[in-house]
């Protein structure tokens, strides 16, 4: 079973590495300047709000804000 499902990976990552590979030597226009910048900022801002919710994830666990109320 476990050797099934690493054929089954290594498949989908072959098959992920074949299409990346092909959209990368598309024929066409470059991507302009604005189109750069528009992608790095919506990676970082993404990594941002990530990083930020994780945080607060464990913050909130640390400060036991996630323990079920216990009534009296």
């Amino acid at each position: 079973m476990r050797m099934l499902l690493l054929i089954v990976l290594a498949g989908m990552l072959v098959a992920v590495g074949y299409f990346a590979y092909s959209a990368m030597t598309v024929e066409g226009e470059p991507i302009p300047t604005q189109g750069y910048l528009a992608l790095a900022l919506g990676a970082g801002f993404s990594v941002i709000v990530g990083v930020g919710l994780m945080v607060l994830l464990f913050f909130s666990s640390r400060r036991g804000y996630d323990e079920p109320p216990h009534f009296k």
